[in-house]
């Protein structure tokens, strides 16, 4: 019994849960191993050709946990996707320092920290994406130096990663410029968080805000930009004020549709209440490299709109789109149900509720439901 028992357990944890694994590269750039720690999903090993969001941590032998920590939280409630994390470890004999090397007078790398750029670039992300299933979409995040030093990234014509995640950033000469001016000129969709707290480094906040102005002062339609400056936090309490805040910030779409989301932006549409529905994911798919079926809660969301608007004619439209993503299921015959229905044609209506009535259920939607409700219209028939 108690054999069982452990087995459950084991089993529960490596289905339930990410895999944790230990990692290495032995870089010809830096000419010696560095050592990974990565993160894998629950869904892995189901589906072998799903591909990934990757989220890499430099400062990974201290932000790998917390990260993981929000990033498996929210995923448990169905805010955030599932994505890949590689934490490299910075720790060892101070190589945090080393490997984020500036030269004072340009404020580019130099020296190992040249190195270390071109390590990143030219064999650490290759072997992460030969390794493991990763998508376009990539996320970098740092700590002070290390913070500072990810930004170089922005200033490839072609961006290594399409997000950044600053953590009281230490700025080397004039970055609070450059760095403000690189997102002005990208026309793909960009993702930058940076934060700071009140009982931070004086010197290093000057220029974090000046960034942070000189950000907020581009007119750019393709930059999702979020600052936060955290009252009674310290240089390195922020750290885990920060994480949640811009995880929830880059994959706000990605997130189900909400109350206040339903009430003061789809609700209030005068039409079009389909393409809001459309478009949401494919943002997903286009900005977060993320594929997925639409939740049938927000078809939900989205039939509650119709009929408080009294926009019956969409049902024919969100109808096209149920069929396309639960082809098996009523869900299709329902909505062209509920067309009928509304426009006053119940023969059609009798006729799509008998149809589904022999798909298989989803959700609240059951054979029963189908059947009573064609019942309920062929008797309304029958009086007239």
């Amino acid at each position: 019994m108690k054999k069982l028992i452990l087995l459950i357990v084991i089993t529960i944890s490596c289905t339930g849960f990410a895999q944790k694994i230990k990692d290495s590269i032995l870089s010809k750039k830096l000419d010696k191993y560095r050592h990974l720690t990565v993160s894998l999903p629950p869904s892995y090993n189901k589906d072998v050709k799903k591909t990934y969001p990757l989220l890499f941590l430099l400062d990974g032998d201290y932000l790998f946990d917390p990260f993981q920590g929000a990033m498996s939280y929210g995923n448990y409630w169905d805010d955030l996707p599932e994505v890949i994390i590689v934490g490299l470890d910075q720790n060892k004999e101070n190589e945090r320092v080393e490997d984020c090397t500036f030269d004072e007078t340009t404020g580019l790398p130099e020296g190992k920290g040249e190195n270390f750029f071109e390590f990143i670039g030219a064999e650490l992300i290759p072997f992460i994406q030969t390794k493991y299933r990763t998508s376009n979409f990539r996320m970098i995040a740092g700590h002070d130096v290390t913070a500072g030093f990810m930004n170089l990234f922005l200033y490839k014509d072609v961006p290594l990663f399409n997000a950044y995640i600053s953590l009281s950033p230490e700025l080397p000469l004039e970055m609070e410029t450059r760095v403000a001016d690189r997102l002005g000129t990208f026309k793909q969709n960009m993702f930058y968080y940076q934060s700071s707290g009140e009982g931070d480094i004086k010197k290093m906040k000057e220029k974090i805000t000046l960034l942070d102005e000189n950000i907020k002062a581009l007119n750019s339609t393709t930059l999702n930009y979020k600052y936060d400056d955290f009252k009674g936090a310290s240089h390195y309490s922020l750290v885990l004020y920060s994480i949640p805040s811009a995880l929830y910030q880059f994959f706000a779409s990605y997130q189900p549709i909400s109350k206040s989301e339903f009430q003061e932006k789809i609700v209030t549409l005068p039409s079009g209440y389909v393409d809001y529905l459309k478009n949401k994911y494919d943002v997903l798919d286009k900005a977060l490299g993320i594929k997925m079926n639409i939740r049938l809660n927000d078809f939900k969301a989205i039939e509650a709109a119709i009929l408080k608007n009294k926009a019956y004619s969409e049902f024919e439209l969100l109808a096209q789109l149920s069929h396309k993503m639960y082809p098996k299921s009523m869900l299709g015959d329902y909505h062209m149900a509920m067309f009928y229905e509304n426009t006053g044609d119940i023969k059609n209506a009798v006729k799509y509720y008998q149809n589904g009535f022999q798909l298989q259920p989803i959700g609240e939607l059951t054979k029963d439901m189908m059947l009573a409700k064609a019942d309920e219209l062929r008797s309304q028939i029958k009086k007239k």
